[in-house]
């Protein structure tokens, strides 16, 4: 996910830097970059009309996220925008409203992991400054604390 895309070019030297990714990221599916101790799930597995998914496809793809979830056990979850944050919060049993969105914000969840949200690294956000690198960079940091990294 995100590979050649401008999320991927911030996304993934955060990983880099963190050490939960090596290589090099050359937005290639072969440029050699590996995950560390991290895994990479999409809310909604495809890139709907005008990039902004609607209801009926967050649902649809809400199973395979919660099953994500549930395979992979993670300590800390990481989520870029309210889409995600709102269908992690589903994927885990809980209502959106158990844990409002906000950037940088990280919720206990019931079953003892973390939940931390960003806004979603793209390139919209980026270039109109409701994300900043150095914004980002907190809220990663914030959670790979969380995972106990």
């Amino acid at each position: 996910p995100f590979t050649g895309d401008g999320a991927g070019d911030v996304l993934y030297p955060g990983l880099i830097a963190r050490g939960l990714a090596a290589g090099a990221y050359g937005a290639r599916p072969d440029d050699g970059l590996t995950l560390r101790g991290c895994r990479i799930a999409n809310a909604v597995r495809c890139v709907p009309p005008a990039n902004k998914p609607t209801g009926a496809e967050i649902r649809s793809c809400g199973a395979f996220l919660a099953a994500e979830i549930a395979q992979t056990a993670p300590t800390a979850i990481f989520v870029l925008g309210r889409i995600a944050h709102e269908a992690t919060l589903r994927g885990v049993g809980l209502k959106p409203k158990a844990a409002p969105f906000a950037h940088g914000a990280a919720h206990p969840l019931p079953d003892g992991r973390m939940l931390v949200s960003s806004y979603h690294c793209s390139r919209y956000n980026m270039n109109t400054g409701r994300l900043t690198t150095a914004m980002f960079a907190e809220a990663l940091d914030r959670a790979a604390s969380a995972a106990g990294l």
